[in-house]
């Protein structure tokens, strides 16, 4: 028997070595379940914040950039002219009448007589007063300029012309015939004239303008823009600014400084003024 116990020792000894790897196997930190050793430091996880403090190259475009052209623009000038524009050609048709060139523009009886009369609507409560268009017919063309008020039954775009200047574009026995006319800025040796109102005084007066280039657009007494009447006179009813300097504007926007004048009622008072020719 004493033979066999080296074998037995050898058995045991296989025996207690596979039970001890068992357990080491098993034990933390070993091959199977992975962690960290104690003490030892890792990087930090990155943050939202500072990832989104990492500087990009849209954080330095100036705000100003996303201004559109649009608003860069400077606004369109404000035109003042009314129905009748500059370069602007209406249709319609002429007819005539025996004018002497007064009407309701209140002008005085005139020699020229190449006038008309304009529609209601051109008219305008009298912003066409004192207007030159040109009128062509047929292949012929006259100038004229507009004294009076041709009231319905006159229709949209009608001149009801001189006896003397439908004559110069079409045979009288027709009446009535088609045109096409538009502003014009004539050459003009006259030089423009104020007329106080009858009834004007220091108290009250009405003031017009005579002999215009240009078709007026507005007139103003001490930087006060006064109405203005059909009948072609514009109206201080309060009286202020009567009497003193007088700012006159075409509808191209030119101004005239016109010196102080006496109230002188149903008087024509010439200036040295004249719009320019455009």
């Amino acid at each position: 028997m004493r033979r066999f116990r080296p074998l037995a020792l050898v058995v045991a000894a296989v025996l207690l070595a596979v039970v001890g790897l068992v357990q080491w196997r098993d034990q933390p930190g070993i091959a199977g379940t992975p962690v960290a050793a104690t003490g030892a430091s890792t990087p930090p996880p990155v943050s939202l914040g500072e990832a989104t403090s990492v500087p990009t190259t849209t954080s330095s475009i100036p705000a100003t950039t996303t201004t559109t052209p649009a608003t860069t623009k400077p606004p369109a000038a404000t035109s003042l002219a009314g129905k009748i524009k500059p370069g602007e050609p209406h249709r319609g048709v002429a007819t005539f009448y025996d004018s002497d060139g007064s009407g309701a523009c209140s002008y005085d009886r005139s020699p020229d007589p190449l006038t008309a009369a304009m529609n209601w609507s051109d008219y305008e409560d009298s912003a066409a007063c004192g207007a030159y268009v040109l009128v062509q017919a047929g292949g012929k063309s006259l100038t004229v300029r507009i004294t009076n008020l041709c009231p319905a039954p006159c229709r949209v775009g009608q001149l009801d012309l001189s006896a003397e200047a439908f004559a110069q574009l079409a045979p009288p026995v027709q009446g009535e015939i088609p045109i096409t006319w538009t502003l014009v800025s004539p050459a003009l040796s006259k030089t423009i004239s104020i007329r106080y109102k009858s009834g004007s005084s220091q108290y009250w007066c009405g003031i017009q303008v005579i002999d215009h280039r240009n078709p007026v657009a507005r007139l103003e007494v001490q930087g006060r823009q006064l109405k203005r009447a059909d009948y072609n006179y514009f109206l201080s009813e309060d009286g202020a600014g009567c009497g003193k300097p007088i700012t006159i504007t075409d509808i191209y926007g030119e101004r005239l400084e016109v010196p102080a004048l006496q109230v002188k009622a149903d008087v024509v008072q010439p200036t040295t003024l004249q719009f320019a020719q455009r």
